[in-house]
């Protein structure tokens, strides 16, 4: 994850009827190809007695229904010594209640088929669920119990388990993670002591550790009332059968205190505050500006992500102009965020190493008078407008987006209407408005200024000149938690009862249409007109494996592919990308295992612009110099910093062992270092003209288009060159006579990384038994509620998450036990794996998880075909293995056909306990002598996974 991914990532762990309004919104412009128009979002919206505000949003587009409950409160709404209750509370509230028993919850939305998660952030928690429609009343049963009745489920080993949940949590993605520390460091320092927004969502641990269950509950009591809340309904509903459900569960519940709203007093710097650290994960160092600006739904808040866009977004950005472009760095960015209190202008920049961080400053801060004296073009509001009207309708492929939206503006604006407006707000944003905002927020304003060091010798750009303070006056208010009194909701029925799941709904597989081209590319399409998108992709025979042809030019293939997103003949890299941002469309060129792959994506009305963009890019690839000197650079960099964290470490030596380096699925990333120095952009043109062929190539295409319009815009990749492409055959891998541990040292690790394994020889098949081993491993490591992660992570603590898989494709794939643990707990976490694989095998399962699996896996197909991508996926699915028409019925006669013994048998035959292979990458001098007592032969690895 990016720098700018850290910083732009909300914290996700991975809850008597009066209608006093009922509002069906539409925002709807004149049909004109010029003017957008901007998707509707019907609603109805109702308040009931004890405040709870209802949203339902009725479309029956899938046969799913998505349940969203937000509660206005967020880690703002804690204080100094008392933060991460909110994200705390989003585990717990996960942990059951009065009548939902420990783990129901996730289980019963499992069990469905269905998925789930809840998320917080500074200023909000929200939970949700999507499952097929028929479910809709056991998911209100749910929400409604942890809203009411959650108190009787607290318990101090609840608590404690969590509390070390999220201990594991902070350690994953912070403090073992690369720049995990930065953004604690920049609120801090941008942020008065004790302002709201001055800690991290997941809070200070201390503050945790003081936290006792008292604390919890009163929180619980002040913040989580119905009257606090928002629940929006959207999918395949009718509102007047699901308002009486709505009613019968959350209308007993009792109204929390009146909540007053926030009131912070804004604030300014006095000068720029540098501040500094040294980070030993990182090979780039990195330069960062951090401007306050304005709270979420302000005026300004749309000129400001403009702003953001025209300096740090896409290839005709002035960042990538001055930094990337030229090779100073691999990574430059700029971006906005608004919250509800304030908001932040973030700017980064990751230098290559060995360089002037003061320089980089210096050359940020010039990128501002560069972009001041030239001024707003018309192409700037055009690519930026593009980018985010393409985006807004991105975002409601699926009802999940859809509710997201109407539950966000209810929350914050008190009005879901809002929703649909907000497209035309930020094309409603001026060259002039723009230019205001730079110069009110940005032009010579103070900022903090995060160093972030890759040397323990390097030298920030500036000596750090603030001290983020620990103690003082905290002139914010705190919050009242005396009187606060448990009301039990008085109901007519027993809330004990779990509802019983209605006559599902059928959950049809997209129809489909398919055609043949010269040169035998197989084109299949399936027309979608609920949004003016198209979305199509090209997979054709090559990929990595071609490395195997050219060990003297490992890396030539990735390389060679990256250069179809450069230049060509006839246009330079900028003019093509800034052609691709005024549209709103991607093109982009990749390669995988055994495919090279061409994603195209761009609203309908663009295609035919889109399309011409492509045949320019695959009919004239440049292969300038330029351009291949800077990929190769990032090439060399990023290989150079594989070895800097232990997840990535772990997974090199992974694919190592289980391949072996002589594999190109094996070969760590840094034995292409020496070949790589080599190549040239000639190197990447000849391997393009010899290995890229359309001949048998597979079209997905799915969207606002049918296939009469489709196969003449796509009819000149049959002209293109077209070599026979023979892959290389692969070397042996390698067997391994018994369960053998082995370990890499990485000094200081906060966490340890553990990995169990072996390679199997079954090739992907959709029907035999490669599918019924991932049957079996559903109870073994296949979902949240698995053995492996309900022991790991919700028993002992040791963990933020664990699981198992089996992979492959046409080539084998390994089977993989994975987690990620507490230092101190890694043997046990060790054993624990193993513990449960043995168990699966002597014991096979029970006819409980048996029954769950059955339902879990049997009732999945409701939600896979809702977005254009899922549909994509399932249209390429059946090209790639040439799957018979009736696979996803004979799938269900698998799974109910299933037994006990036969999974206990699968586990037996394909769990090999005694030729696994074990790998541990830790801190040796913390956790290798209780590795050792587990009684495996260790044999020790460099951070290649390569003998010592």
């Amino acid at each position: 994850m990016s720098l700018v991914d850290l910083w732009r990532k909300t914290h996700t762990i991975g809850a008597t009827a009066v209608v006093m309004l009922l509002t069906l919104t539409s925002c709807q412009h004149a049909k004109d190809d010029q003017t957008p128009q901007a998707p509707q979002i019907p609603f109805e919206r109702y308040v009931l007695d004890n405040g709870l505000t209802v949203i339902l949003h009725e479309d029956h587009s899938d046969p799913v229904v998505h349940v969203d409950v937000t509660y206005h409160v967020g880690s703002a709404r804690e204080e100094l010594g008392k933060s991460g209750f909110a994200h705390l509370f989003e585990h717990m509230m996960f942990q059951g209640s009065e009548n939902v028993a420990d783990e129901e919850h996730i289980k019963s939305v499992t069990e469905t088929g269905g998925t789930m998660n809840g998320t917080t952030n500074r200023d909000r928690t929200n939970y949700f669920q999507t499952v097929p429609s028929n479910h809709l009343e056991t998911m209100l049963w749910l929400e409604a119990d942890r809203m009411g009745f959650f108190l009787e489920g607290i318990t101090q080993e609840k608590f404690e388990i969590q509390r070390a949940t999220v201990k594991n949590e902070k350690q994953q993605n912070y403090d073992n993670r690369a720049y995990g520390r930065a953004f604690e460091l920049i609120t801090k320092t941008l942020y008065p002591y004790g302002h709201p927004y001055s800690w991290l969502t997941i809070g200070d641990l201390e503050d945790l550790d003081r936290a006792t269950a008292e604390d919890l509950k009163n929180f619980f009591l002040k913040w989580y009332g119905p009257n606090n809340a928002t629940l929006t309904i959207g999918g395949a509903i009718e509102p007047n059968e699901v308002l009486p459900m709505v009613e019968k569960y959350f209308g007993g519940i009792a109204k929390g205190p009146k909540i007053e709203p926030l009131n912070i007093p804004s604030f300014e710097l006095e000068q720029d505050r540098y501040v500094s650290y040294y980070d030993d994960k990182v090979h780039f160092p990195a330069v960062t500006l951090s401007f306050p600006t304005v709270e979420k739904l302000h005026p300004d808040a749309a000129a400001l992500s403009g702003l953001a866009g025209i300096l740090g977004a896409g290839k005709g950005s002035y960042l990538y102009k001055n930094f990337i472009d030229n090779q100073k760095a691999i990574s430059a960015s700029a971006s906005h965020r608004s919250d509800e209190l304030g908001g932040e202008f973030f700017m980064f920049v990751l230098p290559y190493p060995g360089v002037s961080l003061s320089d980089f400053e210096k050359d940020l801060r010039d990128s501002f008078d560069e972009f001041e004296l030239n001024g707003v073009s018309d192409g700037d509001l055009q690519k930026f407008k593009a980018r985010y009207e393409t985006a807004f309708i991105s975002g409601l492929e699926k009802v999940s987006g859809k509710v997201s939206k109407l539950a966000y503006y209810e929350t914050f604006a008190n009005d879901a209407s809002k929703a649909s407006e907000e497209l035309d707000a930020y094309l409603a944003v001026t060259k002039d408005d723009i230019m205001r905002v730079y110069k009110k927020y940005i032009k010579n304003k103070p900022s903090v200024v995060l160093s972030i060091l890759a040397d323990p010798d390097g030298k920030p750009a500036r000596p750090d000149n603030f001290t983020i303070p620990k103690e003082g006056p905290n002139p914010y208010p705190k919050t009242d938690y005396s009187n606060l009194e448990y009301k039990k909701a008085e109901d007519n029925f027993d809330r004990s009862i779990k509802p019983k799941a209605q006559k599902a709904a059928l959950a049809k597989p997209p129809a489909y249409w398919q055609a043949e081209l010269a040169n035998g590319i197989e084109v299949m399409g399936s027309e979608q007109r609920e949004l003016p998108k198209v979305y199509f992709s090209i997979r054709t025979k090559g990929g990595n494996i071609l490395d195997q042809n050219k060990p003297d030019q490992l890396g030539i293939t990735s390389l060679s592919t990256a250069m179809l997103n450069t230049s060509t003949v006839n246009y330079t890299e900028a003019e093509i990308a800034e052609e691709l941002e005024k549209l709103g469309s991607k093109i982009s060129f990749s390669s995988s295992d055994l495919y090279f792959n061409i994603d195209v994506s761009t609203l309908s009305k663009h295609l035919d612009k889109t399309i011409d963009v492509l045949e320019e890019k695959l009919r004239n690839p440049a292969f300038l110099e330029k351009d291949f000197a800077r990929l190769k650079q990032q090439t060399l960099e990023s290989a150079k910093s594989s070895t800097k964290q232990a997840s990535s470490i772990a997974s090199i030596a992974w694919n190592r062992l289980l391949y072996d380096a002589d594999h190109f699925k094996g070969t760590p990333i840094t034995h292409s270092i020496p070949t790589v120095s080599k190549l040239n952009h000639k190197d990447a043109e000849q391997f393009y003209n010899t290995y890229f062929s359309m001949k048998g190539a597979e079209i997905v295409v799915v969207g606002d288009i049918d296939k009469k319009a489709f196969l003449p815009k796509i009819e000149f990749l049959t002209e293109l060159n077209s070599p026979d492409i023979d892959r290389p055959k692969t070397p042996k891998t390698p067997e391994y006579e018994k369960t053998t541990l082995f370990f890499i040292d990485k000094p200081d690790a906060a966490q340890s990384e553990i990995r169990v394994g072996y390679l199997s020889d079954l090739l992907y098949n959709p029907v035999g038994e490669f599918y019924k081993r991932f049957l079996m491993n559903f109870t073994l490591g296949g979902a949240f509620n698995s053995r492996i992660n309900l022991n790991l992570r919700e028993e002992k603590g040791l963990s933020y998450g664990a699981g198992s898989y089996f992979s492959g494709s046409e080539l084998p794939g390994p089977f993989t036990a994975y987690s990620s643990v507490k230092r101190d707990g890694t043997d046990i976490a060790l054993a624990e794996i193993l513990k449960e694989i043995s168990n699966i095998q002597a014991q096979g399962i029970t006819d409980q998880e048996l029954t769950f699996l059955k339902n879990a896996i049997g009732q999945r197909d409701a939600l896979k075909y809702e977005s254009n991508s899922q549909k994509a996926g399932f249209l390429s699915y059946i090209q790639r293995y040439n799957v018979p028409k009736d696979f996803v019925e004979t799938r269900q006669n698998i799974i109910n056909n299933l037994t006990t013994s036969e999974v206990q048998k699968l586990a037996q035959t394909h769990l090999p306990m005694d030729k696994m292979s074990i790998l541990v990458v830790g801190d040796k001098a913390k956790i290798y002598e209780k590795l050792s007592a587990l009684g495996y032969d260790i044999v020790e690895l460099n951070e290649e996974g390569g003998p010592i």
